[in-house]
């Protein structure tokens, strides 16, 4: 059973799609070991508690310090000891102390094609406007392993999305999110479940599938 601890800081939409797609089944041998969000009015909260999923909230702002906060953070995911932990619009820079200790186990989902409009700078709706300033007839998401980078580690899944000429940036986030997002880190989670994601090199692969 892969156990996971989920980090979030807003609505939870991509821990929804998550805990359906386990519920349902398509995420095979999993359980959400923990939800953990830094902010505390989080609606992802919410979310864990309707179904009965451990949840805490590790704030920076309960914190005298970032360093004492990334200490906290680190410690509450030590001792719960997940084989992999799933960035789903975490808003907080992951520390290198805990990148190194979860090394090829933490996941992010990030709502672009990277290496396009990606790195610092780039979450939310700014990836999506600047994808639309540049014109860009196609989008998308990227599951991808979390290093020291920022939007670096090796890529697991994307999936395309089309950019329609009448888009705004917040229709083009739904899109990718119910097109992308809510589909590949799912397929993602269940993949590595199932043992089929390597890493060789600082490339991630997937296994084929035998009959």
């Amino acid at each position: 059973m892969l156990r996971i601890a989920v980090l979030v800081s807003g609505g939870g939409t991509n821990l929804q799609a998550v805990i359906d797609r386990i519920e349902d089944g398509t995420i095979r041998n999993t359980e959400i070991a923990m939800v953990i969000s830094n902010n505390k009015n989080a609606k992802a909260l919410e979310r864990a508690e309707k179904h009965n999923i451990p949840s805490c909230c590790i704030s920076p702002k309960d914190f005298e310090s970032r360093e004492v906060f990334n200490k906290t953070l680190l410690r509450t995911l030590t001792d719960l000891n997940p084989d992999l932990i799933v960035l789903a619009g975490f808003m907080v820079v992951i520390p290198p102390e805990m990148i190194r200790a979860f090394k090829n186990r933490i996941i992010n989902i990030h709502p672009s094609l990277i290496p396009s409009f990606c790195g610092t700078g780039y979450y939310g709706l700014r990836v999506h406007e600047a994808a639309l300033a540049r014109g860009v007839k196609i989008s998308g998401a990227t599951v991808h392993f979390v290093d020291e980078g920022t939007d670096t580690g090796p890529i697991i899944l994307q999936k395309a999305v089309e950019v329609k000429p009448t888009d705004t940036p917040e229709v083009l986030q739904r899109r990718i999110m119910e097109e992308a997002e809510w589909q590949i880190m799912p397929k993602a989670i269940d993949l590595i479940a199932a043992g089929k994601v390597k890493v060789v090199d600082g490339v991630a692969f997937i296994e084929e599938e035998t009959a």
